[in-house]
């Protein structure tokens, strides 16, 4: 599937200058994410939601969408300074999962050894898998507003926050 064929179910990640997003607000539920934590402001940012549930969590977008479920990805370069927001629809008010990655390369293809994940629940990742439960955010009618600290690897105790230099 095209990436032309994934734009019409995804509210594009719009940073606006100063770091301040565009969130549209319209009749679906927004969902307004600020990214905090970044190891540095090369490549892009991508905000995926997804179902809520186990076996659907993580799973490829075009079997989700092939299958008629949901699925949307937000894609914005990441700013060159300043605070990082991004937005996203949601179909409507409910559960779902939220994964923000940061590709520092910009290759879209996640680099265990060089990009970033984030998720709603603050919980140290580390070598496992990020669980449901560490992704699930709700949805409510207008705009929600969430944070979420990116963790990148952290050589033998996995993935993590990036320590703040001066502590």
């Amino acid at each position: 599937m095209s990436l032309s064929l994934l734009v019409p179910l995804a509210l594009t990640a719009g940073i606006a200058p100063g770091g301040t997003a565009r969130c549209a607000i319209g009749p679906e539920p927004v969902i307004q994410v600020q990214v905090a934590g970044l190891k540095d402001r090369s490549g892009v940012l991508r905000l995926e939601l997804y179902p809520a549930n186990e076996a659907d969590f993580l799973k490829g977008d075009r079997e989700l969408l092939s299958q008629g479920k949901v699925y949307r990805r937000a894609i914005a370069p990441t700013p060159a300074g300043g605070p990082a927001l991004l937005c996203i629809r949601a179909p409507h008010a409910g559960p779902y999962a939220l994964v923000v990655t940061h590709d520092r390369d910009g290759k879209a293809k996640f680099n265990i050894n060089m990009d970033g994940v984030g998720l709603p629940g603050a919980e140290r990742l580390g070598f496992r898998r990020p669980r449901l439960a560490q992704a699930m955010v709700v949805a409510d009618a207008g705009v929600t507003a969430i944070s979420v600290r990116m963790q990148y690897l952290q050589g033998l105790s996995g993935f993590g926050p990036v320590a703040i230099r001066g502590k």
